[in-house]
């Protein structure tokens, strides 16, 4: 099983999304990319993530133009708000489906707000990519 999960930067959705899946089985292989990606991991996303034991220190944004020769059983797109859109992938996939979540690097306010966004976030990322993996790869 082969997955790519996509969005805009790569630095937080995307980035928990594939710590999760690859948490919950070891012999998928799960990438994630952007469309622009950032310049590294939001250090919130690596904070929060590390909560729970899933290290994303190492990981870094990758470029959707990377994996555009790559073929994939699913393309995931996570992107959420009304102001983004998501990106299409052009390469050879098998099943493209969306799974939305709001952009905690957007979030405003104080650094507990802050957080707690990124929290949320990662609590719903858990939640509705352990719905897919139960669903439709276990």
């Amino acid at each position: 099983m082969k997955i790519l999960i996509l969005c805009t930067g790569n630095s937080c959705r995307s980035q928990m999304a594939e710590g999760f899946l690859k948490s919950f089985d070891d012999k998928m292989e799960v990438h994630s990319a952007g469309t622009s990606p950032s310049t590294e991991v939001h250090p919130k996303a690596i904070q929060v993530m590390q909560e729970l034991n899933i290290d994303l220190r190492n990981n870094y944004p990758k470029s959707v133009n990377q994996f555009l020769d790559d073929e994939f059983d699913y393309v995931i797109t996570v992107c959420g708000g009304a102001k983004e859109s998501c990106p299409v992938f052009q390469g050879n996939v098998k099943n493209n489906i969306h799974i939305g979540f709001d952009d905690p690097a957007e979030a405003v306010g104080t650094e507990e707000f802050i957080l707690s966004e990124f929290i949320r976030i990662r609590d719903e990322i858990r939640h509705d990519f352990g719905e897919f993996y139960k669903s439709k790869l276990d």
